[in-house]
């Protein structure tokens, strides 16, 4: 069998274990709440999960999953792509095609955060002006605060500034991931969470609600992190 005739079967027998698992009241609780796809079959995330568990990781399948206008498409793309073969060119692409907060959660964990240059890229990725490149630029760094913690002084510094304009000046896609970011990052050190504080003090009585959002929700995690 041809590689060309062996992805087409591939393609084809996921998207009739998709049908089979199809759930249309998900799907049309997740169009309410926003979450707005050409085509949501409504497959919940732990079948998705076993539907890819059939398949062997793949670059060709991963890509022509990724370019399928279907949600539980797009997520087995992250579940099935190799690292070896997600090339940063490749990264860039994907994430210009991520159009909801909940693919671009999904790609951060199941694959950006695992890529060796995530971190640079992360950082690349919040410096955009797209909204929801932005948005996963911050989520992968979240990620790999969950992972190691440790950041060199530039890159802190970098990633605070990043974090906390995303919070105060982005649309809510953006400030989500901002929240996810500072809240790993005050989990990850008695330390993070001290500079931190140090950061947003001048915030306290400040007039503007966006930065009086960001103070509370700082303290709010700094008070979490030391009753724990």
């Amino acid at each position: 069998m041809s590689e060309t005739n062996m992805l087409h079967d591939q393609l084809k027998a996921i998207k009739t274990q998709l049908r089979l698992a199809m759930n249309g009241a998900a799907s049309q609780s997740m169009r309410e709440k926003g979450l707005v796809y050409k085509l949501n079959f409504g497959v919940e995330l732990p079948r998705i999960k076993e539907i890819a568990a059939l398949f062997p990781k793949d670059h060709q399948l991963a890509q022509a999953l990724w370019k399928e206008e279907i949600r539980e498409c797009k997520i087995l793309a992250t579940l099935l792509q190799p690292i070896e073969s997600f090339y940063p060119e490749i990264a860039d692409i994907w994430v210009e095609r991520i159009t909801t907060q909940e693919i671009a959660e999904l790609a951060s964990m199941n694959l950006f955060q695992h890529l060796p240059y995530a971190p640079q890229k992360s950082l690349q990725w919040m410096a955009s002006e797209e909204p929801m490149t932005q948005a996963c630029g911050l989520l992968t760094a979240a990620r790999l605060l969950m992972k190691k913690g440790d950041l060199t002084e530039r890159a802190e510094n970098e990633l605070l500034d990043q974090s906390l304009t995303a919070f105060v000046a982005g649309p809510y896609v953006v400030r989500s991931a901002a929240s996810a970011l500072l809240r790993r990052y005050i989990q990850s050190s008695d330390a993070h969470a001290f500079t931190l504080c140090r950061r947003i003090e001048g915030l306290k009585n400040s007039s503007n609600e966006a930065e009086q959002q960001l103070y509370q929700l700082v303290e709010q995690e700094v008070a979490l992190f030391f009753t724990k």
